[in-house]
């Protein structure tokens, strides 16, 4: 469950933001444990307001409570530097798209 090597993770944080509430949360770090014998390496942040889901445009007007699926690559500053925004809950973004934009990221 790590998209980073040890050495990435000095200058990347991961985070993740759901609907659900820190209680869900929690019962869904239980699931994935038990399904990948593993805690992901990262934060499950819970925004039942809808807050920050609110401020990136991501709530889905078809679903009730549900976010598009997105992966924001956010610079030191707070600017947006790479985003992937998907209506289909299905399509993710994949770890070498998300590597490459912090590669090029740490170029600059």
């Amino acid at each position: 469950m790590n998209l980073l090597e040890e050495e990435g993770k000095s200058s990347v944080q991961i985070l993740t933001v759901s609907p659900d509430s820190a209680a869900d949360s929690i019962k869904m770090l239980d699931i994935i444990q038990q399904q990948t014998e593993q805690v992901p390496a990262f934060p499950l942040l819970s925004d039942p307001d809808h807050q920050v889901i609110d401020r990136y445009g991501l709530r889905n007007p078809e679903t009730e409570n549900l976010p598009y699926p997105a992966v924001f690559v956010i610079d030191e500053t707070g600017a947006v530097r790479w985003k992937f925004v998907e209506k289909d809950h299905r399509i993710r973004a994949s770890n070498e798209a998300i590597l490459k934009a912090l590669r090029e990221l740490e170029r600059e």
